[in-house]
């Protein structure tokens, strides 16, 4: 049998080319590289008078996010929730120039870190109950929206035993993971990989709330403490 020729072998790779540009686009919804902030907002907590500082910094042939705060604390939130059941994996990139020495994260007084990236569950009033919902207004009355339903917090340890995720000293709707601990990476970059659907399940018990949005902070408020961290992209996918 005759051998079958291609006779335009230059469309046939342009095809290839185009699908797996069209599946690379559908694998991520977002990804953040960090030209400007125009997709994030400051969450300021009003008990709180000094507030991290968020800016740009162009550093080699890239832009980075600078989060730096001295005994204070703010965070930045994404504006657009995303659907979880259908884009779970989160990766980022991040990098501290050092750790708390008073940070303990089972402790109030030691619940700040260089670096988190907050995957903040969506409250549904209408599923909530009565209780639920008064200390939800109220709360939304003093921050000017509501809290999260729960929270997963990625976060860059202070101390190299803290490995083992832990509920919040504040709150059994958050759960701290540890990605890192301690200094043995301060001032390298580092690369992260989650599956936040997966996350939750083993934090809660049960499958997450359908709408999610993105926070990230640099705090040390409570260790009176100052730190500066970066983060130079990151994305959602599936």
């Amino acid at each position: 049998m005759p051998m079958m020729r291609i006779r335009h072998p230059v469309l046939v790779i342009f095809c290839l080319i185009f699908a797996v540009t069209l599946y690379a686009e559908d694998e991520i919804l977002f990804r953040e590289d960090f030209a400007d902030l125009a997709n994030w907002e400051p969450l300021i907590f009003p008990e709180i008078s000094r507030h991290t500082t968020y800016f740009i910094e162009k550093q080699d042939d890239t832009t980075v996010l600078v989060a730096d705060s001295n005994d204070g604390a703010s965070a930045l939130v994404y504006r657009q929730t995303f659907d979880i059941s259908s884009y779970s994996t989160l990766h980022w990139r991040w990098k501290v120039d050092r750790v708390y020495s008073k940070g303990d994260y089972r402790q109030k007084s030691g619940d700040d870190y260089p670096l988190r990236v907050y995957v903040m569950f969506e409250y549904a009033p209408e599923n909530a109950s009565v209780g639920q919902r008064i200390s939800y207004g109220l709360a939304k009355a003093i921050y000017g929206r509501y809290p999260p339903h729960s929270s997963l917090n990625y976060i860059w340890a202070n101390r190299d035993e803290e490995t083992e995720p832990v509920f919040s000293p504040y709150t059994d709707r958050s759960i701290m993971i540890p990605l890192e601990s301690g200094s043995k990476k301060v001032g390298r970059w580092v690369d992260e990989t989650v599956n936040m659907r997966e996350d939750y399940g083993k934090a809660f018990g049960e499958n997450p709330p359908a709408k999610a949005s993105l926070a990230i902070m640099n705090d040390s408020d409570n260790t009176g403490e100052h730190a500066t961290a970066y983060i130079q992209f990151i994305e959602v996918r599936k």
